[in-house]
């Protein structure tokens, strides 16, 4: 047994796939002074259990990457550190029952084959050449990926250990962490084996990932679920057949069935979804090393039968075993891979429902924001910071129990699942719902999304990749806006007040472009070291050291931790996170000064009060600030308030605005109308995939100001190399569908780019998609097409913004 240091660079808690991943790339970084420790033995948790499938198909960009990292690793791993691996690589077919599923299969397949990976959509008789066991009578197509396969998970990561010890990375089996401290800038790892000092640490323990989590005052985002998988008896026509099947996957029925030996191995994602531990009465066992909760097959009994008829097979051999064990999910069903919210140098790598095939994906991810401070490509999808206050232990169990029985659901572009709802909530929500709103969830806010018209509209959400029952009723909100006033609840955005002598030259040497004056607002972006667009956001400066800086409702942990982490030691500027304390109603349109004029002593004309300004305000009881800024493209203010007077106001403003013809409206309407002006929104058109000059934000970026700033030396050298992507504004041909987010842009024959943004443009009536494309297909005028659900659409670049090009109404 070896001994434990008493120094290490990094620790890594936890050995399973993941853990011991991260610990060979580590040391494949040249970071060989790191170390694994285990509770028990190497894949004692999840890892030796898992039924070790390898898909590369994702909704998500991030995770696609990650997993096809993972497949290409796991091809040349073994001969790497001279390991034995039975990695099956078989391909596999997956099943659409219904044109929403084609929908989403064409587009999944299109992101995979931008990316360079084989994926083809293939027909029922296609699908029969390669699974000839297969009833297809009932199926409308499907998605074939050539790579796809098994592996086993404790060959995997003995051969992730193996690399790594040659490489000088140590492991200590049998070593459970007892606790953890800071001390002189350092963590101090306790065992019972004594303790290692260490810079930077890692949370990889699995579904005890909870557990480890406390010891560092984090509550991690989680909930453990049993996943059964069951295990047939031999079968001659499968051993006859001569070769493995493809894993076949049917989606729509919620089950992965593959051969196993010359058996087959059925694992459904049932709707009886069944968390364990969550409750005082049935805690988590100190110890649960290779251990199994009992078989449960009634809850399997009517995806059984579905795939017996579907390969019927299954049906003629018995069941020789089968695996029921621990799987920990978050709340959407993603890992948490990054930086531990809140905590110096400490990172998460936890909460992997697949985490035998994003295993070496997430390995490297780990490894590059530990040595490089930054991931190659946006992984915000996995960031553990994704996820804030609002993700209690209740909102944790409910949300897992939602992912795993819609595990292989279609994640439309605008999909509102209902658990864990009114996390939080506006003092308005009532009002609006009582009202007709439909809301959506952002960071657990619940923000009206569209008004169902009385009469018109059917009050539910039908979500899908075509254009949506909500269609014309946010055409009808955006006209309205444009032509009278429109109201809404803008509530959640983060907040973070910033005072304290010394801060503006310090917000200096953290943003890209310059500062407003006193008085003024303005848009102020962060990069990465690296030149990455990092986070945008809108600056109100009150004085000369005194800012109000607000940004995305998911960005709160995110952009918190970025602007604390830079504050030098000693400083007196602070701080403060005003997030669930204020909040803002937005009024728009070309009658909104007439209405503010009417219900406030101040006087809103264009002289008095101009466009990107602030200023104090009084309605009623409540004092705020009013700032005149749209997100809309029309005349308008946001009105700052505390959120206790938000409900007072919204009546005073109501009742003032009726002889105005005032609508309340919603996200669709904004995000609709945000497009036409060509405005970046956060983790879709401004993430660290591009870098600032890529995202088309020159404007907002000064290399030559006297105050150094953040990846300034990277943005110099991109300059002067030349830039090679840009973003531009795209006009589709019409069609029933608009563009979704990682559609394909094409020149000819060849991908040039993303869709970051797409949608409708109610007021220029055009279908819109903004992406970020190679330069010298940038200019206007450019005829591009545009994939979209597997159709190239004609599309033209444009200029921006698309609406009112010179912003005339917006200064009217």
């Amino acid at each position: 047994m070896a001994e434990l240091p008493s120094t290490a660079r990094v620790v890594i808690i936890g050995g399973g796939a993941v853990g011991c991943s991260i610990l060979y790339h580590l040391a494949k970084m040249g970071w060989s002074d790191c170390l694994l420790l285990e509770k028990n033995e190497l894949t004692s948790g999840s890892s030796w259990h898992a039924a070790g499938n390898c898909p590369n198909f994702s909704g998500s960009l991030a995770v696609m990457k990650m997993q096809a990292y993972s497949t290409d690793l796991f091809t040349r791993l073994g001969d790497e550190v001279d390991y034995p691996m039975n990695y099956h690589v078989t391909g596999s077919v997956r099943l659409a029952h219904s044109q929403d599923r084609m929908d989403e299969f064409r587009h999944v397949t299109a992101m995979a084959n931008h990316l360079g990976l084989e994926m083809d959509m293939v027909s029922n008789a296609q699908m029969k050449e390669v699974y000839p066991f297969m009833e297809t009578h009932d199926i409308l197509g499907g998605v074939w990926d050539p790579n796809d396969g098994d592996i086993d998970p404790a060959q995997l990561t003995q051969a992730y250990a193996k690399g790594a010890r040659n490489l000088g990375a140590k492991v200590i089996r049998f070593c459970p962490v007892s606790g953890v401290r800071r001390e002189n800038g350092e963590w101090v790892i306790e065992t019972e084996k004594g303790e290692v000092r260490c810079e930077f640490v890692v949370n990889a323990a699995g579904y005890r990932a909870q557990e480890v989590g406390r010891m560092f005052g984090r509550e991690v985002p989680c909930a453990t679920m049993a996943h059964q998988y069951l295990i047939t008896e031999e079968i001659p026509e499968l051993e006859a057949h001569g070769k493995l099947l493809p894993l076949l996957r049917d989606p729509d029925s919620s089950y992965y069935l593959r051969q196993e030996k010359n058996g087959l191995l059925l694992g459904p994602y049932e709707e009886q979804a069944t968390p364990h531990w969550i409750t005082k009465n049935d805690p988590m066992p100190e110890d649960f090393s290779f251990q199994l909760y009992p078989d449960d097959l009634e809850r399997l009994e009517w995806y059984i039968e579905d795939a017996c008829a579907r390969v019927p097979l299954l049906g003629t051999a018995g069941v020789t075993r089968v695996v029921n064990g621990p799987i920990p999910y978050a709340p959407d069903g993603n890992p948490l891979i990054g930086p531990m919210p809140g905590v110096p140098n400490a990172f998460e790598a936890c909460v992997f429902t697949f985490g035998i095939v994003q295993s070496g994906g997430a390995g490297k991810v780990c490894a590059e924001w530990i040595v490089e401070g930054e991931t190659d490509g946006d992984m915000w999808a996995v960031d553990p910071r994704r996820f804030t206050s609002y993700a209690t232990h209740e909102y944790c169990v409910e949300k897992a129990k939602e992912i795993y029985a819609h595990e292989y659901a279609i994640h439309f572009p605008a999909q509102e699942w209902p658990a864990g709802r009114q996390a939080r909530t506006s003092p308005l929500y009532e009002k609006l719902k009582a009202k007709g709103a439909m809301f959506g969830a952002a960071a657990g806010w619940e923000r009206p999304v569209w008004f169902p018209r009385p009469g018109k509209d059917e009050a539910v959400q039908k979500a899908s990749y075509h254009h949506t029952n909500w269609f014309d009723a946010v055409r009808e909100e955006c006209l309205a806006i444009r032509d009278r006033v429109g109201l809404m609840d803008l509530c959640g955005f983060s907040r973070f007040e910033v005072s304290g002598e010394g801060a503006a030259e310090w917000l200096r040497g953290m943003v890209t472009g310059a500062l407003p004056k006193a008085g003024r607002i303005g848009l102020i972006y962060f990069a990465t070291e690296k030149g990455k667009i990092l986070t945008e956001m809108t600056i109100t400066r009150f004085s000369e050291d005194h800012f109000l800086l607000i940004t995305a409702a998911a960005a709160e942990w995110h952009d918190r931790d970025w602007l604390e982490q830079h504050i030098p030691a000693g400083s007196p500027i602070t701080i403060e996170n005003k997030t669930g304390s204020w909040t803002s109603l937005v009024v728009a349109g070309p009658k909104s000064r007439d209405l503010l004029s009417s219900v406030c002593n101040k006087d809103f004309s264009n002289e008095a009060f101009p466009w990107l300004t602030h200023q104090p305000i009084e309605i009623g009881m409540a004092r705020g600030f009013a700032v005149r800024v749209s997100y809309l493209g029309e005349l308008g203010w946001e009105l700052h308030l505390p959120i206790e007077h938000v409900l007072g106001i919204y009546d005073k403003l109501w009742a003032a605005g009726e002889p105005y013809g005032i609508i309340d409206y919603g996200m669709y309407a904004m995000e609709s109308m945000r497009l036409e002006k060509c405005y970046r929104a956060w983790k879709h058109d401004l993430t660290n995939d591009y870098s600032m000059f890529e995202g088309g934000l020159d404007r907002f970026i000064r290399l030559d100001k006297p105050t150094p700033f953040i990846g300034q030396e990277a943005l110099r050298k991109e300059k002067e190399a030349g830039v090679k992507q840009t973003f531009a504004p795209l006009l589709l041909e019409d069609g029933s569908a608009d563009a979704v987010y990682l559609s394909s842009v094409w020149k000819g024959d060849k991908r040039i780019g993303f869709v970051t943004s797409g949608g409708y443009g109610h007021r220029i009536e055009k279908s819109i998609a903004l992406a970020t494309i190679d330069i010298d297909c940038a200019a206007e005028g450019t005829e591009l097409e545009v994939e979209v659900l597997g159709e190239r659409r004609k599309a033209v670049v444009a200029r921006e913004p698309l609406y009112d090009p010179e912003n005339e109404r917006l200064r009217a």
